[in-house]
């Protein structure tokens, strides 16, 4: 477990330790979240990061008429 310090700005460093492991770039998007009292950062990544990331997912159940 990391501590941080929040400056006067508001503003908190994210430990080289996680920026390494989460492979976190200087200007990166990051969501902000409250959760249950507590601040969850999640990393934006770009869409192209996304490909590929359903493949074998199983397609074969019956759809709503509606849908596709």
């Amino acid at each position: 477990m990391e501590t941080v310090t929040l400056s006067p700005k508001f503003q908190v460093v994210i430990p080289q330790r996680i920026r390494e492991s989460l492979h976190l770039k200087a200007g990166q998007k990051m969501q902000m979240i409250n959760f249950e009292g507590q601040v969850v950062m999640v990393p934006m990544r770009p869409l192209s990061e996304m490909r590929g990331a359903f493949k074998g997912m199983n397609t074969d159940f019956e759809r709503e008429p509606d849908r596709l």
